[in-house]
């Protein structure tokens, strides 16, 4: 439980990729509770005018952004992709928030874990590239992981402690996306501004691409994976279009819990820097179950989603093919966003990518950022003319 008796210090909180939708909405959960958390630390990648309107805000100790203009670049701030892994290192912060885009979140998870932090991690790709070194980092060092991804948070708050051989099965839930319901021969059409309208989450561009193509999903059942340390053929994926029942967990006995709230990042966010406690937040959604009221579920379309079965490969295959799975997959969304990919085509740049290179190499963090980079060039050379 957070100690808050006179002369206890909040707990130091870093925030990584603060300026992003995961990050803003951390800070704005941090600010109601000024007795618990502090900001420690700020980083950002290069949106240096809002990170400077948030360090006017909240005075952090350690500010970083890693491609800022040099410009806007103020004094003391310290610049280069270094600053992530500085930030979750600072003796003053005890809590890592990390919520950076892709794999460029990787060492600073493993920093942090390893000098004993707890990491709320929003960065689910960290896992995805690396989760063997990830899982051993935490238990070398001491540190502890807690998901704030709004699914692996509702698999946590239902397990509540039990032990892992009395679960049956997760069953993870997705939106299905803007193009649930679509045709292949409408998706094959479908266009960014198509992939950009979730119909019930505000997210950044990346991971909204990725919620549409079902990709999103993919890396969660990795991550679920080594989160709860769960074989692949005991997670399972269904579509639930109302976003309200965030995940649910099977017993061994037959019976089910599930782990429903609005669809608002708030909680998970809260519950990252308070689990196992929970503390009193007024400002969170309340649930109305009348007013979210049917809740459906379907199964998901895999020949419209190929990405989702390719991310089961992935994760199964094991080795460096969820490395390669997640770099083929940022490259071909980058790619999509800038208008040189179709949306299909993002799954068969996954796919190609897992073809050639899926038997790398993965004994060593060099060794997987190999097979990311090799992922990547693959992806532009063969799909970005």
């Amino acid at each position: 439980m957070v100690d808050t008796r006179a002369g206890v210090r909040p707990r130091g909180v870093a925030v990584l990729g603060s300026t992003g939708s995961i990050g803003t909405t951390a800070l704005r959960v941090i600010a109601r509770h000024p007795d618990r958390f502090r900001v420690s630390a700020l980083t950002a990648f290069n949106n240096a005018p809002l990170l400077g309107d948030q360090v006017r805000e909240l005075s952090p100790a350690f500010v970083g952004i890693v491609n800022g203009n040099g410009s806007q670049i103020a004094r003391g701030w310290i610049t280069g992709a270094q600053c992530l892994v500085q930030a979750a290192e600072r003796p003053d912060t005890d809590i890592v928030l990390n919520a950076i885009v892709g794999a460029a979140g990787l060492d600073a998870t493993i920093a942090a874990l390893r000098a004993g932090k707890r990491v709320a991690l929003a960065n689910k790709e960290t896992l995805v590239l690396a989760g063997e070194l990830v899982t051993a980092a935490a238990r070398r060092g001491g540190g502890e992981i807690v998901p704030v991804d709004s699914e692996h948070s509702a698999v946590l708050q239902c397990i509540a402690g039990r032990p892992r051989g009395d679960i049956r099965r997760v069953i993870l839930t997705a939106s299905g996306g803007p193009f649930r319901g679509w045709s292949s021969d409408q998706i094959a059409t479908a266009t960014v501004d198509d992939a950009l309208r979730h119909p019930t989450w505000q997210m950044g561009r990346k991971i909204t691409v990725d919620s549409a193509t079902l990709a999103n999903k993919a890396l969660e059942v990795i991550e679920a994976h080594f989160l709860f340390e769960l074989p692949y053929d005991r997670i399972e994926v269904v579509v639930h279009p109302q976003s309200v029942v965030h995940s649910m967990v099977e017993f061994v006995d037959g019976s089910v819990i599930a782990q429903l709230g609005a669809p608002s990042m708030e909680l998970p966010v809260l519950y990252s820097l308070t689990h196992p406690d929970r503390i009193e937040d007024a400002a969170t959604p309340r649930f109305d179950p009348v007013a979210q009221s049917p809740l459906t579920f379907e199964p998901v379309a895999d020949d419209e989603f190929p990405a989702l079965r390719l991310g089961f490969r992935a994760g199964r295959s094991g080795g460096s093919a969820p490395a390669v799975f997640n770099a083929a997959n940022e490259e071909a969304v980058g790619l999509f966003l800038a208008g040189k990919l179709r949306f299909p085509e993002i799954a068969e740049a996954i796919e190609s990518a897992m073809d050639e290179l899926a038997g790398m190499s993965s004994a060593t963090r060099d060794d997987l950022l190999l097979a990311d980079s090799k992922a990547r060039a693959h992806v532009v050379q063969r799909f970005g003319g």
